[in-house]
């Protein structure tokens, strides 16, 4: 028997995803179609003897995620519970409060996976591996390969190319050391809380010796990347699987426009039928839509959208009951909730993609700012903004509820 486990973080944890984390849970987001998560639970649900599903965060119990919860647990039909942590507890924290959870039918293994990841999920493949490489209690670690450059923003990998042992593990190290990163996804059994106990007790130790701080080192606010994998690397514990597939991290709004990008293409083996296709009885595109428009590629449109006549959709996420009217232009931007874009209007970010001439690029987490103005990047409208007719909104951030009389560029709207 499996179970899994999906980080989820909490709500001070999706800064980089404002405005539009201010409306949904960024675990929610819609990437390709779907909420972030689900491409997680859809994986692990097809792992054969899966019996649960526990997100762990620190987001309140609402509505959204509850209905989310119903849904998912409905359409994959298994168990899938949200467990509440009183405080940021850390990758390892996290897990280890809720551990009787976990182990509770005693499963053989776990999965653990970060939910700011976009990824092909091999969990079947890293099953396999675990068995073929080292002993029955060995963790596997999801990695990919990055260049020299970008792999010192990733915990990054050293490992015995015979073995695929995990040799020397640092996180985000000042110098070279590995091109091989962390993905963010692992395959544990119970006995990694072992691991994570004898930190929690050293912990504790070095909290009584201290003088009392205010309140934020808690003994249980535990990494797995700094704190566990640093210590099990070179122990014959610790294996690495190497995935081909594409994966990318997802901190950013850019970069959920990316990672839309990359489901999208997987579409074409595992979901067709979420693919628009110009053909009689193809899907029906939800939403309004007049001709002659051209939308694509790597567009997704939400329920409810109205798009008018000559429009110019292209690598961009419109969510449900916007409404573009006749003639816009929008490219490289997410359209929030009930926005609307006047005619003739025109709405561009700059893509944030990797460098497409590198294979091992990975997307840059871009600072918002940079020598104290904007970085370019894609354009976002927040929920119920509008748009006047015949303006022009380059790079730039719009905050909710939001009426526009003039074209910005390289600006926040508060």
């Amino acid at each position: 028997m499996l179970k899994a486990v999906i980080l989820i973080g909490g709500p001070q944890k999706g800064t980089r995803f404002r405005p539009l984390s201010f409306e949904v849970p960024k675990p929610l987001f819609p990437v390709a179609g779907v909420p972030m998560l689900q491409h997680h639970i859809e994986a692990c649900a097809k792992v054969p003897n899966m019996k649960e599903i526990l997100l762990i965060g620190f987001y309140q119990p609402n509505e959204e995620l509850t209905r989310f919860l119903v849904n998912a647990q409905q359409e994959f039909k298994i168990s899938i519970r949200y467990l509440q942590e009183y405080a940021a507890l850390g990758t390892g924290g996290g897990i280890y409060h809720f551990r009787d959870q976990i182990v509770s039918g005693s499963p053989e293994a776990f999965f653990v996976l970060n939910a700011d990841v976009s990824s092909a999920f091999p969990l079947t493949e890293m099953l396999s591996f675990q068995k073929e490489h080292g002993e029955p209690n060995s963790f596997v670690i999801l990695g990919t390969t990055a260049n020299r450059t970008q792999s010192l923003n990733y915990g990054c990998i050293v490992e015995n190319e015979e073995t695929n042992e995990v040799l020397h593990y640092v996180e985000k190290p000042s110098t070279f050391v590995s091109d091989i990163i962390n993905c963010g996804i692992y395959l544990f059994n119970p006995d990694i809380f072992q691991h994570i106990g004898t930190v929690f007790q050293k912990n504790q130790q070095d909290m009584l010796l201290e003088e009392p701080t205010n309140g934020w080192h808690r003994a249980e606010a535990i990494r797995l990347e700094q704190d566990i994998f640093t210590a099990l690397a070179g122990q014959g514990k610790l294996y690495v699987y190497k995935t081909l597939s594409f994966w990318s991290q997802i901190k950013s709004a850019g970069s959920a426009i990316y990672a839309s990008r990359l489901y999208l293409n997987q579409y074409h083996k595992t979901h067709p039928e979420r693919l628009a296709v110009n053909k009689e009885g193809g899907p029906k595109i939800s939403g309004k839509i007049h001709k002659p428009s051209v939308l694509g590629p790597n567009v997704s449109i939400g329920t409810g959208v109205t798009i008018g006549a000559g429009v110019r959709v292209r690598e961009s996420v419109i969510l449900h009951g916007a409404n573009l009217q006749d003639h816009c232009c929008v490219l490289n931007s997410i359209v929030g909730w009930d926005s609307t874009i006047g005619k003739w209007a025109r709405v561009e970010g700059t893509p944030s993609d990797p460098n497409p001439n590198d294979p091992y690029a990975k997307i840059d987490s871009e600072t918002l700012f940079r020598d104290g103005k904007l970085t370019p990047s894609i354009t976002i409208l927040g929920c119920n903004v509008t748009i006047p007719s015949e303006v022009i909104i380059l790079n730039s951030i719009v905050l909710p509820h939001k009426d526009l009389n003039r074209g910005f560029k390289n600006q926040i709207i508060l």
